[in-house]
């Protein structure tokens, strides 16, 4: 009766710092980041195909990468340091680099291997194999110990996986190309995805999440600059349209999205975070049946139901025992 005494009294002392007080807060931020991604893919697929402003150039996915990292950066820094000074950026030389290492594996790093699994593949096993990231979330956590492998949480993982399989067509109309290295990228893009979920939650649990995302744009910044160097934009000569388009996305598909995520980051642990960015493809699709006009296979409104499923059933609490056990193995950790 002491020991349980112990560990009820343990879990309360440590609720407000250990689990999340804002669970449907969170669950809605991430929600907001996927329904933002996926209305982006579509614009940007609408784009690319020529659907939407036919008259200016195509646009490379690189570029289009870098600038819409970059020019979050460059619209975030002045609005922070209006709002706050420049005390408003203030961090530990720790807490900056580990912001910074969030940007360029986190972010940049995801979105480079996820367009070269779709440049070396098809968008539909790129899609797939990024949101495996679910599974090495999950995974990582279990063998630290900081979670335990209760059902609900590894339904919901599988489920969201097979739904996003579903969801873009897998059995239906997509189309799947494997090879080497477009399935070694897409995989190392889950890694990536997977880390920003997991170290992201670490770092803005202790640190002011605006803060944060200024140093992790900043770092994704620098690293596109070193991927493609600023005298090779200018050589390409991108028209004014193309400029205020690739400003326009950046605030649509990272802007926004990520400043969601981030709070969604701070409600909500790792494996509920991930789980519910699958609803990405979800909503991805139903713009493109809504806006683009493109056909729904029944298998992929099978799929969003899955997803949809999956993303809710990760939010429901545990049992009070298993709670108490996750609590005290993140303590220790």
């Amino acid at each position: 009766m002491r020991e349980r005494g112990s560990v009820i009294r343990e879990v309360r002392e440590t609720r407000p710092a250990s689990v999340p007080r804002h669970a449907v807060r969170g669950y809605l931020s991430i929600a907001s980041a996927a329904f933002c991604w996926g209305g982006a893919a579509s614009l940007g697929r609408a784009v690319f195909t020529g659907r939407m402003f036919a008259h200016l150039p195509p646009l490379g996915p690189v570029i289009i990468t870098q600038t819409r990292i970059s020019f979050s950066f460059l619209i975030l820094l002045p609005i922070v340091l209006w709002l706050g000074g420049r005390s408003a950026l203030a961090l530990p030389k720790k807490e900056v680099r580990r912001s910074l290492l969030l940007g360029i594996v986190g972010m940049s790093m995801a979105n480079f291997f996820y367009y070269l699994a779709i440049a070396k593949t098809t968008v539909a096993t790129a899609i797939i194999l990024f949101y495996t990231a679910p599974v090495w979330v999950l995974l990582y956590l279990l063998a630290r110990g900081r979670q335990r492998a209760t059902m609900r949480r590894v339904s919901a993982v599988a489920a969201a996986v097979v739904g996003c399989g579903l969801a873009i067509g897998i059995g239906g109309p997509a189309h799947l190309r494997l090879n080497v290295l477009g399935v070694a990228a897409g995989l190392l893009g889950a890694c990536a995805f997977a880390f920003y979920n997991v170290y992201g939650h670490g770092v803005l649990v202790q640190n002011e999440r605006w803060r944060v995302l200024v140093y992790a744009f900043f770092g994704a910044t620098v690293f596109w600059m070193k991927v493609n160097p600023p005298w090779m934009i200018a050589a390409a000569h991108y028209s004014a349209g193309q400029w205020g388009f690739m400003v326009v996305f950046a605030v649509i598909s990272i802007l926004l999205p990520f400043s969601f995520y981030f709070i969604g980051l701070q409600h909500l642990d790792a494996t509920r975070a991930v789980v519910t960015s699958c609803l990405q493809p979800v909503f991805a699709i139903l713009f493109a049946a809504a806006f683009i006009a493109e056909s729904l296979h029944w298998l992929q409104a099978v799929g969003i139901v899955i997803v949809l499923a999956a993303s809710i059933a990760i939010q429901l609490p545990e049992k009070r025992a298993e709670t108490a056990t996750d609590v005290r193995l993140s303590i220790a950790e």
